[in-house]
């Protein structure tokens, strides 16, 4: 990578993060982290307002933001096949924002790029077992209250098939055993519980805050999932 591509990359990179540190600029890059203070103080020198906060790392100054981006065809592919694994991993919900995204990176491609993509689109195929398709709407009302750390209303079946209503706090979504979880704290437990997705009958964002002030980290807990798959 020539240096004004790693600059623009350094810029895009900040901008898709609240703070980030120099080594892992310097990670992602595979440079020095001596590098990455040249590079950041040329980005600066260029007019780019970049600050830095003790302990966090560098950010951009609020109310900065970079033009419309481009994208060059291996990035473009690479999306493209993402959405075939998307399609097959994920529900109605994510697959509905994940083409609506892809459309947005399409309309910026030139026309021999996107009659391009077109033709690879033939060329990629997925094929998925029966089991794993997702037929609920889910994924993204529960990203939305694990973001904004609000209570979850769910009605929910056990493997005995006992129904329950819960109220639980969203800790994070772990995909294993072949399928989505919903890792949360249950007030109707008073204990952190794995909710099988496709045992959800019914699910709501209440728009409450979180009753439970600290939670286990989610990596914690994938340590004590049942299977290692």
């Amino acid at each position: 990578m020539n240096r004004i591509d790693r600059l623009f990359g350094i810029l895009i990179l900040l901008q898709s993060t609240k703070h980030i540190t120099a080594e892992k600029i310097a990670q992602r890059f595979d440079m020095s982290v001596r590098t990455v203070y040249r590079d950041i103080k040329a980005l600066g020198e260029q007019g780019i307002p970049i600050s830095f906060e003790q302990s966090k790392g560098y950010f951009l100054v609020q109310g900065y933001f970079l033009p419309p981006v481009s994208f060059n065809m291996d990035e473009a592919s690479a999306l493209l096949l993402v959405e075939s694994l998307v399609n097959g991993f994920t529900d109605h919900s994510i697959r509905s924002h994940y083409s609506a995204a892809l459309t947005k990176v399409k309309a910026v491609l030139k026309s021999a790029q996107k009659e391009k993509l077109e033709s690879l689109n033939q060329h990629i195929k997925l094929q998925i077992p029966e089991r794993l398709t997702f037929n609920y709407t889910y994924l993204s009302l529960i990203q939305h209250a694990i973001s904004e750390k609000n209570l979850i209303e769910l009605d929910y079946k056990n493997a005995k098939e006992i129904a329950s209503k819960r109220t639980v706090e969203p800790i994070g979504l772990i995909f294993y055993a072949f399928g989505w979880h919903l890792i949360a704290w249950c007030h109707f437990r008073n204990e952190y519980r794995d909710f099988n997705l496709l045992r959800i009958a019914c699910l709501k964002n209440l728009g409450t805050p979180f009753i439970k002030r600290d939670h286990m980290p989610l990596s914690d807990y994938m340590s004590l999932l049942p299977v290692n798959f």
